[in-house]
């Protein structure tokens, strides 16, 4: 067993030597060791290669490139190769595939063509997981596990009949009772009550809207299927392979929300994370520091793995644009401001064929002699100067809560707006503090929220007894806590919390909302500072001062946004989306009364981190302008290896890291 590379920010990424023939491997390790390589995720897509028929394993290649990449010098993270079942698995067990909502059977022919809860898949995956670790559990390349790839990617909700069987012992868990499930569940609605265990089913094609609370405890059900697996194939590499760190790539991307990372988190030895820019966001890099210090705040605050990211095009959107040069460096590097302390991609060498052929790889199709290649050779050069950056902690005194459950729940059947969307309002709310150089973590309920000097707590639509009371006590130990229409209507169970919105909150806020207003699309309404959209409510201010009212449609005099004095702190209140300048001053009035200032004064377009360390700080500055920026920081830049004495200098999508003086 090796360690992590420890002297830099480690570089490298997905590498599928099985794809080549063997006289390109000696290339591999030429270019990798001239673009800073200094680990490789290797195996990932590799069991049909490892086992190629049922018990009969051909481990003869992975030895030798296990021992071609030890001889230089380039840790390992060997994956379990258990993310998609080799083609003579899916034919002798054709139970195994997944089930979509119509009842179709998904076949074999791309990738995760399994069943979550498949206990043939299991014993499969674990038997190779188990001649894996017995094999390389101290060779000297080894580094890290990886369980399987991007789980729920591409095979959850899975609605077969192994999941409904599954779905039925971990409803009997959770509620223990049908007396208890039909009350959770609301079944006296629409004559849903069940009387026996095996009348439920998975929240499969109905004729209408299915039981909101059925669909939300079936992603729970399905989100902790996936983590038992997870486990089990921890299990194993933890007794055969112990002190070998183990991990498994999350997505925190804007539209992945299949999985509850808060509890999948806590069962990494490291967290990582792959983030891929959508170029069809009204602000991709404002998307990408959002999911930064979503991972950032999954991981504790410590350090993360960026396990997989892309050069240039990715392969999966309607057009692909590749990124503008200098885009891999400053994408990169936005990144590690973010908290990254690795910096992988997808892949090494761009393939030849197959689905991913054209996504962008280290090595692109054009070879070493190319503009992206020589940038990724320069990438290497900056990774291993920031190595005193390795350890660091990115400053924050704002909080964005974040849950999934949330999430599951808030976009679940029949609600107020389809339009409304959980993810809106914290990236709004999280672009805008971007926007003026404020950084803010992004963090579940329970998290320590006396820790922050403002907390934002933005469409938490579901929110349990005790995460409004650890709400409540921040605002009470001094924290500004802002606090968004559509939050706190319903317990956990999805049931609306009676006596009026926002429920949960209504006592901390002082205010009490009879009815909601959602608007249709393209309406706004006025307010006596901005402009609305999306929603609005019916607020009365009972023990709240009113900052803003609406002026314009049927609330016209109505209390818009709210402030009650509590404890030592204050908690606001926000019933609609305002446009970004009015919630962007509304935030600089939330953020100036807790003391929280910016990490430096920064031009518009350009973003600011401050990463803090034993030995030291470092600002990273991003560019995301086409111009150039003048910064007021002074000290020594990393990335450009030079000294800035007055100011400095950002040419037009430039990065710098400048290490404090």
């Amino acid at each position: 067993m090796r360690s992590w590379p420890n002297r830099r920010v480690a570089l490298g990424g997905d590498y599928n030597p099985e794809q080549w023939p063997r006289e390109v491997w000696s290339e591999d390790m030429e270019l990798m060791r001239e673009a800073g390589v200094s680990f490789v995720t290797l195996g990932v897509f590799s069991w049909s290669w490892l086992e190629p028929a049922k018990g009969e394993y051909d481990f003869a290649w992975l030895d030798d490139i296990m021992e071609l990449l030890h001889a230089n010098d380039i840790a390992v993270d060997l994956a379990t190769a258990t993310a998609t079942p080799p083609p003579w698995l899916s034919q002798a067990h054709p139970e195994i595939l997944p089930v979509d909502h119509e009842g179709h059977t998904l076949w074999p022919g791309s990738r995760q063509a399994w069943c979550p809860s498949s206990p043939v898949y299991r014993d499969y995956a674990l038997a190779l997981t188990t001649q894996l670790a017995q094999r390389y559990h101290d060779h000297p390349a080894l580094a890290m596990w990886h369980v399987s790839n991007e789980y729920a990617c591409h095979n959850i909700p899975c609605y077969c009949d192994t999941c409904a069987a599954g779905f039925r012992v971990w409803l009997q868990r959770r509620h223990e009772t049908l007396e208890r499930l039909n009350d959770a569940w609301g079944t006296a609605f629409w004559s849903q009550r069940y009387t026996d265990w095996e009348q439920v089913l998975p929240p499969r094609l109905t004729t209408t809207f299915a039981n909101p609370t059925h669909v939300l405890d079936y992603k729970r059900f399905q989100s902790d299927t996936l983590l038992d697996f997870y486990r089990s194939e921890k299990a194993v590499l933890t007794e055969l392979s112990p002190g070998v760190p183990v991990t498994t790539n999350f997505m925190t991307l804007a539209h992945f929300d299949h999985l509850d990372y808060h509890q999948w988190a806590a069962e990494q030895d490291v967290v990582s994370t792959d983030h891929y820019v959508v170029a069809t966001l009204e602000d991709p890099q404002a998307e990408l520091a959002f999911s930064g210090d979503l991972t950032r705040g999954l991981a504790g605050g410590r350090p993360w793995m960026l396990m997989e990211h892309s050069t240039s095009a990715v392969n999966w959107q309607p057009v692909n644009p590749a990124k503008v040069p200098g885009g891999t460096l400053r994408d990169s590097l936005a990144h590690v401001a973010r908290g990254a302390d690795t910096l992988g991609f997808f892949q090494w060498r761009q393939s030849r064929s197959g689905s991913e052929k054209f996504h962008s790889a280290l090595v692109p199709h054009a070879g070493r002699d190319s503009a992206r290649f020589r940038e990724v050779v320069e990438l290497g050069r900056v990774a291993k100067r920031l190595g005193e950056v390795l350890g660091s902690r990115v400053e924050a005194d704002v909080a964005i809560l974040w849950d999934y459950q949330a999430q599951w729940a808030a976009s679940g059947p029949a609600m107020p707006s389809s339009a409304l969307g959980y993810a809106r309002t914290p990236h709004a709310v999280h672009r805008r503090l971007r926007e003026r150089g404020i950084t803010a973590d992004v963090v579940h309920p329970s998290a320590d929220l006396t820790a922050y000097k403002v907390v934002v707590v933005p469409t938490l639509y579901l929110v349990s007894d005790e995460h409004a009371s650890a709400v409540a006590a921040a605002a009470e130990a001094g924290a500004q806590v802002l606090v968004t229409f559509f939050s706190g209507i319903s317990d956990e169970d999805d049931h609306v919390r009676l006596g009026g919105y926002p429920g949960a909150f209504r006592d901390l806020l002082g205010v009490r909302v009879e009815e909601f207003f959602p608007l249709l699309a393209g309406d706004e309404v006025a307010l006596e500072g901005g402009t609305g959209r999306l929603w609005s409510e019916d607020v009365t201010a009972l023990d709240a001062q009113v900052l803003q009212r609406y002026t314009s449609g049927p609330l016209t005099g109505r209390p818009a946004v709210t402030r009650r004095a509590t404890g030592r702190g204050a908690a606001w209140y926000l019933s609609t989306l305002l446009d970004d300048a009015s919630l962007g001053a509304l935030l600089e009035q939330v953020t100036s009364a807790a003391g929280v200032s910016p990490v430096v004064e920064v031009p518009a377009g350009v973003e600011a981190v401050r990463r803090r360390g034993a030995d030291g700080s470092w600002v990273f500055l991003v560019n995301d302008t086409d111009t150039e920026q003048h910064v007021p920081v002074t000290g020594h830049d990393l990335v450009g290896d030079r000294e800035f004495t007055t100011t400095t200098g950002l040419a037009p999508g430039a990065v710098a890291v400048v290490r404090e003086a």
